[in-house]
């Protein structure tokens, strides 16, 4: 927690689930929080909480999948603080359903726009300024970004392009002193699964997991303070996930029957 002491922090997806829980998690360190998300009430509520905590929070009402709010976004931060030290690239949009009932292919458009261009936006605009400091960039992809998985094929897809671009980012900063932190969740509580969209486009309005069996955003996040705070290169938050990450390169079929299994128990 020391690591982020009086640090620049901007968080994308800040009002909900793992980006909330980022922001409280790290407010006991003092940090200067730059909290990001479309809806501004909700940022006020949390940046209120993270204040109460001990943290410096600014609240910039942002939707990601537009260039010119994420460029207002980064401006913001620096207007107020001066710098920036990290960018946890979180916010991010699900879908659940099998691609054959996706009845607008520009549905998959729309989650490409938050979960990778978003990513991308507002990595562009915070780059200069973390150059300057020797930051930490946090990529929240997740484990659907390192196979495939059923009814997920948008959001796999999104993923996949998310963890390319940041693996490939890596490289290119090797003697920048940034850090890349590519972080894949495995199902987290989180609102994500109530907004996630079906094949039409609406709202499921209701988690399809069983959130009694899943990981805790506190914990999540808690994992993701540690493995940012190490400037580990890769973080995968459950041991299904690490299992098959390997497993993948000697039985790809066993993995294929896992990751529909998993799905089919998702209740």
């Amino acid at each position: 927690m020391a690591d982020f002491t009086d640090k620049v922090v901007i968080i994308t997806g800040a009002s909900e689930g793992i980006g909330r829980a980022l922001a409280l998690e790290l407010a006991p360190s003092r940090a200067k929080l730059v909290l990001a998300a479309r809806s501004a009430s909700r940022l006020e509520e949390l940046a209120d909480e993270c204040r109460a905590a001990g943290a410096e929070a600014l609240g910039v009402q942002t939707d990601v999948t537009r260039e010119a709010e994420c460029r207002a976004l980064v401006e913001a931060a620096i207007e107020a603080y001066g710098r920036i030290d990290v960018l946890v690239a979180n916010a991010g949009r699900t879908m659940w359903a099998q691609f054959e009932d996706i009845e607008k292919p520009g549905l998959l458009e729309d989650l490409m726009s938050v979960n990778y261009f978003g990513s991308v936006y507002c990595t562009r605009y915070a780059l200069p300024w973390l150059r300057k400091t020797g930051g930490r960039i946090v990529a929240v992809a997740s484990v659907a970004g390192l196979t495939g998985v059923p009814a997920r094929t948008g959001y796999c897809a999104s993923k996949h392009a998310m963890i390319g671009f940041f693996d490939s980012l890596r490289i290119e900063l090797a003697d920048a002193g940034v850090s890349v932190t590519v972080v894949a969740p495995d199902f987290v509580v989180s609102e994500i699964h109530r907004r996630a969209i079906n094949g039409k486009g609406e709202a499921l309005g209701e988690t399809p997991m069983n959130e009694d069996r899943i990981m805790t955003a506190r914990e999540c996040a808690q994992r993701i303070v540690a493995a940012a705070g190490q400037r580990k290169r890769l973080l995968v938050t459950s041991a299904r996930g690490r299992f098959g990450r390997w497993l993948k390169l000697i039985a790809p079929g066993m993995v294929d029957r896992i990751a529909q299994k998993a799905i089919a128990q998702r209740r």
